[in-house]
């Protein structure tokens, strides 16, 4: 048994344990009562002070007496404020067990909740699921490619003829690209005149001939 219990008793075996919401409104109620006590003894010391001070000089007897019970009064005062520390300490554990309680008791009815969804469900049933979802998956694919791919509605070309006509076309360009360059290029010759030359005059002709047979005949001697 414990200390507290010998103290104040259990009020039975079967007597129900305060919860800790009850406790901490109990642990407040008697803070609100000490510092209201506080209270009371902080003017009590200001007016045994204010006595001691006022008879210091004309009657010492009753200054001595004042000063003793301001310092009972003080003394209750300091005993005060370590039940309060206590009582605050207290209040705060019991405060933090009462989060801990609330914690632990919604983990627990979140746990009671999956467990009881997982019970619905089947680990092999979630697996064929899984299976039929790809199956469905990659069969849409198919579609998609299948939608997606030319049709040449009865028209069956050869690629490789359809590449080899390109090919024609393009050097057939190649090569009137090249033509147009090489024109550009050439220097263009002057026209043929059109009229024709004058004639030798026909006595500067004869004057040749004579001199041409003068030549040939002194060539042979």
């Amino acid at each position: 048994m414990s200390l507290i219990a010998k103290i104040f008793g259990t009020g039975g075996k079967n007597a129900k344990a305060p919860t800790t919401q009850d406790a901490i409104q109990k642990l407040r109620e008697t803070e609100e009562m000490l510092a209201k006590k506080q209270d009371f003894l902080e003017k009590k010391i200001d007016q045994e002070l204010m006595t001691a001070k006022k008879n210091g000089t004309k009657n010492k007897r009753v200054a001595l007496q004042a000063l003793k019970r301001k310092k009972r009064y003080e003394k209750q005062l300091h005993q005060i404020d370590g039940t309060l520390s206590t009582i605050e300490f207290q209040r705060d554990a019991l405060e933090n067990a009462n989060t801990n309680t609330e914690v632990l008791r919604n983990m627990g009815f979140a746990a009671k909740a999956l467990q009881a969804a997982h019970q619905t469900i089947d680990v092999d049933n979630v697996h064929d699921l899984m299976d039929d979802i790809t199956e469905q998956q990659e069969l849409a694919q198919e579609i998609s490619d299948a939608i997606s791919r030319p049709v040449g509605f009865g028209e069956d070309y050869d690629e490789d003829v359809l590449m080899a006509e390109l090919e024609d076309l393009e050097q057939e360009e190649l090569d009137k690209n090249l033509l147009e360059i090489q024109g550009t290029e050439d220097v263009p010759l002057p026209s043929v005149p059109s009229t024709s030359l004058p004639a030798r005059p026909a006595k500067k002709k004869e004057e040749d001939d004579d001199d041409m047979a003068e030549l040939e005949a002194w060539a042979a001697n």
